[in-house]
């Protein structure tokens, strides 16, 4: 995606999250050696579960932090200076926010968390608790409902002055903005999916491949293009935002993209290309990965769960739903129609591709 952008004439900005190494290291595929202009975040991936990190990575140079600096709010101060810095410099600007809130450590700004505390006294005597990642140290939560609530709160907030500011700075009405989470409701740091009802009707958290753990709200605001209040059901995944930025760009799709633009969806015209099926895998285990794998394939939904090392191996057997009917996957009705899941299967089998 920046580098599609950067070859458009825009600005790119990354704030948060980075998973593929070490940010400030130049040997490593950091943010900037993608095509980004600028990133602010932590350091790995490994350390981002801890909102009180040691350090932080800004244009690829490592800087200390004082103790007690809550970074995921230094991180957002820097997304937003960037915006009003391509809109004063009259460049387009593609700003793309992978906030680690609301996970894994339940940490936030120390007047929000007192102020939930008094909402939820009944969870003082929890503690939440969650590993920093190696040379780093995770303060442990105090009533972690309590920080959950103002770390929702505080993103909440600060999605709202992003809004604003585009508003201030007169780009409100030609800015898309792409608001999306890459996995459903975890069990981490003392959080609770149940008490909060994360996942509704939806069977599954983070890292089960039933709908609870791979659906995900996506919300496009784009005032001057996107109607507002408009909904749409077309089976999408994220890989369609390259091909859809693409074309918004006026760029050819790249050829080695799986996905399929999703602009006749979003701007109401034109034919909308469906996929024949999504596929996702989760991976477990380092020494010996073993992965469980679904399909979604128009109403039909096949989840096959792996075995772990410790008992063998392998897959256990094909679990088929309608989700049409059945959105919690509760009746497995893969009996009852052994060719659906037949063909599930080669589809499956198809769509993977082995470790390397």
């Amino acid at each position: 995606l920046p580098r599609l952008f950067k070859d458009a004439g825009y600005a790119t900005g990354a704030f948060g999250k980075w998973g593929l190494g070490i940010t400030s290291d130049t040997g490593a595929p950091n943010p900037l050696t993608h095509g980004f202009d600028h990133y602010t975040g932590w350091k790995s991936q490994m350390i981002a579960h801890t909102y009180y990190p040691s350090s932080f990575v800004r244009d690829g140079v490592e800087l200390p932090l004082e103790q007690g600096t809550f970074v995921h709010d230094l991180i957002m101060a820097d997304a937003f200076k960037f915006v009003q810095d391509s809109v004063k410099s009259e460049t387009p600007f593609f700003c793309y926010i992978p906030t680690a809130v609301p996970h894994a450590a339940m940490h936030a700004p120390e007047a929000l968390h007192e102020k939930w505390r008094k909402v939820y006294p009944q969870f003082d005597d929890r503690v939440g608790k969650y590993g920093a990642g190696p040379g780093e140290n995770t303060p442990n939560v105090q009533n972690p409902i309590a920080g959950f609530a103002a770390m929702m709160e505080n993103l909440d907030n600060q999605v709202g002055e992003l809004l604003n500011l585009l508003i201030e700075l007169g780009v409100d009405e030609n800015t898309i903005i792409l608001f999306s989470s890459d996995n459903g409701a975890h069990r981490e740091g003392g959080h609770e999916p149940e008490y909060w009802d994360s996942n509704g009707p939806l069977r599954g958290i983070k890292r089960d491949l039933y709908e609870g753990g791979i659906r995900t709200p996506f919300l496009v605001r784009w005032p001057s293009q996107v109607a507002a209040g408009s909904t749409s059901a077309h089976l999408s995944a994220f890989w369609d935002i390259v091909p859809t930025m693409a074309e918004l760009t006026g760029q050819a799709i790249p050829t080695q993209s799986d996905g399929i633009s999703i602009v006749p969806t979003l701007l109401g015209q034109g034919e909308q290309i469906p996929h024949k099926y999504i596929y996702h895998e989760f991976i477990r285990g380092r020494a010996k990965p073993y992965s469980s794998r679904s399909l979604r394939q128009g109403d039909w939904k096949a989840v096959q769960v792996a075995r772990d090392n410790k008992q063998g191996g392998g897959f256990h057997s094909i679990e088929l739903y309608n989700l049409k009917n059945d959105l919690g996957e509760t009746k497995d009705l893969a009996k009852q129609y052994p060719e659906i899941v037949d063909q599930m299967e080669r589809d499956m089998d198809k769509a993977h591709t082995p470790l390397q």
